[in-house]
């Protein structure tokens, strides 16, 4: 099935909200939708290889359809033999293996989450097994890797503080506080742009200085930060807070005055509590 929007490389690297897969989109030289071989192609230049939890290379494989086998579902053919399923012409399934291009090691700790709450016994009277699968599913389609230098600026965001956060401390905002989008789901989304366009952010603290390495030196930063985040929490979707990306300076056209921040029904006020 031909995707409804054409492969444009150009306009995804002039895209903030894609800066991340940057340099993986760079590296597609294709003028049409990328292939199977086309990902398989650029997968066998990375340096070290890309890997699942066990060690295995990875590689992208056509996605098998019909009623299959435990061992040959998503993640624990993913997990056991390395092997990645994904249809042809389907931007979700594309920018899945962008995001294992960019976040090696944060994806093969979510694939091994996955691998586990299906096949390991959850501790008796607990709901554990769900909860991190439901966190780890979060992440992987709708996350955003959310850092900070400037602790007052990640207190403002987990209060809900939008006015104050993304205009009042624009330009604060700018070189203490970053944003890079994880999840494939949030990517699909940002492939149209709409006011509503959220991600679910995972917020690491960092030293003034990572805004000025490079964009290769942060990403793969990132990525161990993010896989050993990963592999020593990941318990509730509440560890997740709600970012409304379109209030970050420059990721949208509108968001250069301050009555864009007014509107409630996008930046809103944050979880209420119930009565005791």
């Amino acid at each position: 099935m031909k995707p409804t929007i054409e492969w444009n490389p150009n306009s995804l690297l002039c895209s903030l909200l894609f800066e991340p897969l940057h340099i993986a989109i760079a590296s597609l030289e294709t003028r049409n939708f990328p292939t199977l071989i086309d990902l398989n192609r650029l997968l066998a230049t990375q340096r070290p290889a890309i890997t699942v939890d066990s060690g295995l290379p990875i590689r992208f494989i056509a996605q098998q359809y019909g009623k299959l086998a435990f061992e040959a579902q998503y993640e624990p053919r993913c997990y056991l033999e390395g092997l990645l399923q994904t249809r042809v012409q389907n931007w979700h399934d594309l920018l899945n293996a962008l995001v294992w291009l960019t976040f090696p090691k944060s994806k093969a700790a979510i694939n091994r989450l996955h691998y586990r709450a299906f096949t390991e016994k959850p501790v008796e009277g607990t709901s554990q097994r769900g909860a991190v699968r439901d966190m780890s599913t979060l992440f992987d389609e709708s996350g955003v890797v959310v850092v900070y230098s400037a602790p007052e600026l990640a207190l403002l965001m987990k209060n809900f503080q939008w006015k104050e956060l993304f205009w009042q401390r624009r330009e604060q905002l700018k070189t203490s506080m970053g944003f890079y989008l994880f999840g494939h789901g949030l990517y699909e989304k940002a492939l149209n742009p709409y006011v509503g366009l959220t991600g679910q952010g995972l917020m690491l603290a960092v030293e003034a200085d990572f805004f000025a390495w490079t964009s290769s030196k942060q990403l793969s930063y990132l990525d161990e930060r993010v896989a050993d985040y990963l592999n020593s929490h990941c318990r509730s979707t509440r560890e997740l807070t709600p970012v409304p990306l379109l209030g970050m300076p420059g990721w949208s056209a509108d968001n250069g005055c301050a009555a864009y921040y007014d509107n409630t029904q996008y930046f809103r006020p944050g979880r209420r509590k119930k009565p005791a």
